[in-house]
């Protein structure tokens, strides 16, 4: 195994891990909600249609996509702690361009390249992947859920803060604060130094890779996670301004959003803590259906405060819930040696489908002036997503390719 040095044992301990990597989380998924609050102000001020910010936003989920199997791959080899560094380093580096961003080269460049990029470094396959080597295996989903949470709360607790910095000091200023809460990552950082994947096993990177793709689960796992990503990332960018446009203030939107977050706290807690004792297919497939239903309600209901806020709690409670489900089955599938980069390339699907739900929702609302064909677009795709999920097959792979019976 990899030698570990003794001046951060201490730091390792299992329930030091799970709360740095749940604040780590916080952090740099905190900042990331934040992008739909800049949408109003930057395109008001810089003249910008909103296609062109909603594609920067969506080459920023594309980048982290891409990105992502690379740095869960780092992670498993060299350990977590430098890839969440230089995570940070381009996370920060990315909000400050886009802060002094004035023509759309310079937006894709920073919010889009560079902050994609270091949300790869700081996120779900390098956090999870150590969470989940550190967990118990019967408390692995629960841990899950539990560090997943810690995006959730992020979502929550920064979104007001970023509003705030909006409001009182001006968006270009707010970036630059969101910056320097971003390096907050690095000495976060120290604690799960040291925790890259075991030697055991003598699978090779190329088999895995090889495995995962000759096992169909692994692509309904993807393909689902993809419409996770499309869903979520066009709630998320453009739900405030769908608020405004309906007649609500920018206040209700921005409390909107972070109520998702809120209450996706209890839902990933939940997920997880459901996932050790249920079937995970199935909850995913319910999550899916679920949303369907969220989804209806905030169309044929009229918009108004308690409506707005009815569909934040629920699809609160459905909103991540799908990260530690998904994570665990990746684990519980295919084994903990390479589930960095096997979770980073089943959210490579989320990302892509990030960019579409991103890009398409600005897409359809300029050449429509309304967002209703991307619900509906969301909703279709929910159903799809759902029925994905229930062929996946649980049991644990045998390295000849074969699943246990």
């Amino acid at each position: 195994m990899t030698p570990v040095d003794s001046s951060v044992l201490p730091l390792r301990r299992p329930a030091v891990v799970l709360a740095c990597g749940a604040l780590i989380l916080t952090l740099a998924m905190g900042v990331r909600h934040t992008g739909g609050l800049f949408l109003p102000p930057m395109t008001a001020d810089q003249g910008w249609s909103r296609e062109m910010f909603s594609f920067a936003i969506a080459v920023q989920n594309l980048m982290w996509g891409l990105f992502q199997p690379f740095a869960g791959a780092f992670a498993d080899r060299h350990g977590a702690g430098r890839t969440l560094v230089g995570g940070a380093l381009l996370y920060g580096l990315g909000l400050v361009i886009m802060a002094h961003a004035d023509t759309a080269l310079g937006l894709n460049l920073g919010a889009g390249l560079l902050v994609g990029m270091g949300l790869a470094g700081t996120t779900f396959s390098v956090v999870l992947g150590v969470v989940g080597r550190m967990a118990p295996p019967a408390k692995r989903s629960l841990w899950l859920g539990i560090a997943s949470a810690g995006g959730s709360f992020g979502q929550f607790a920064v979104l007001p803060v970023g509003q705030a910095l909006i409001v009182g000091v001006g968006w270009q200023q707010a970036l630059l604060w969101l910056a320097f809460g971003v390096a907050l990552i690095i000495p976060l950082a120290r604690a799960v130094t040291g925790t890259a994947g075991s030697s055991h096993g003598n699978q090779t990177f190329g088999e895995a890779l090889v495995e995962a793709g000759r096992t169909p689960s692994f692509h309904f796992l993807f393909w689902s996670f993809f419409v996770c990503g499309f869903q979520t990332a066009f709630i998320m960018l453009h739900l405030p301004a769908f608020v405004v446009d309906g007649g609500l203030s920018a206040n209700v939107g921005m409390t909107a959003v972070a109520l998702i977050g809120l209450f996706n706290i209890a839902g990933s807690f939940l997920s997880g803590w459901l996932g050790g004792l249920y079937s995970k297919k199935w909850l995913l497939a319910w999550i899916y259906a679920l949303r369907v239903v969220a989804i209806l309600g905030i169309l044929f209901l009229p918009l108004g405060p308690l409506v707005l806020y009815a569909f934040a709690a629920i699809m609160g409670l459905l909103w991540l819930g799908t990260v530690p489900l998904t994570n665990g089955l990746v684990a519980q599938i295919f084994g903990l040696k390479f589930v960095g980069m096997l979770y980073g390339i089943v959210f490579l699907g989320h990302q892509i489908g990030g960019f579409l739900g991103a890009w398409l929702g600005g897409r359809i609302f300029d050449i429509t002036g309304s967002y209703e064909q991307a619900w509906w677009l969301a909703i279709g795709l929910s159903v799809i997503a759902a029925l994905l999920c229930l062929p996946v097959r649980e049991r644990a792979l045998l390295r000849g390719g074969q699943q246990a019976a």
